[in-house]
């Protein structure tokens, strides 16, 4: 994604939550063979997270997960997905919802290089997150890996 796309969509975000009642979007926890997770740091805020994004009109979660996922990672799904969990995440805005996904059938032809959008992109062990992972990816990772309670909240 461009500076200038990211200048347009910085731009409208505010028109479409208020013509929006609800946003919707999909997340995925993409675990490797060694049983890592691959998670992202983008241009446009701080921190590590899954890889995911906004579900556009006229796409299923499933869709939007799986367009997302190769824009941000270039990871394809190869196999069915888990969904671990639905979560409000009022913070921001008060009609988001997060739809977050298990994804242990996947491939990855090459690693995109940096972007705009996506500085970095890396696989850690759950119980070794990377400095300044946020802390609802330090959460869903507890609820996956150490079957902490799930949190209705992002």
């Amino acid at each position: 994604m461009s500076w200038s796309s990211n200048l347009i969509f910085s731009l409208l975000r505010p028109i479409w939550r208020f013509t929006r009642g609800m946003t919707l979007g999909a997340q995925g926890v993409i675990i490797n063979n060694e049983g890592k997770v691959l998670l992202v740091r983008h241009g446009y805020r701080p921190g590590w997270h899954f890889p995911g994004g906004g579900v556009e009109w006229n796409e299923t979660l499933e869709q939007g997960l799986a367009r997302e996922l190769y824009e941000e990672t270039e990871v394809e799904i190869t196999g069915p997905v888990q969904l671990h969990g639905i979560y409000s995440n009022f913070k921001k805005f008060k009609g988001d919802h997060i739809c977050l996904y298990i994804i242990r059938d996947w491939q990855q032809k090459k690693v995109p290089a940096p972007n705009a959008e996506i500085k970095e992109i890396g696989f850690f062990s759950p119980d070794t997150l990377p400095e300044g992972t946020v802390n609802p990816v330090r959460r869903r990772c507890e609820e996956i890996f150490n079957n902490a309670d799930i949190e209705k909240e992002w």
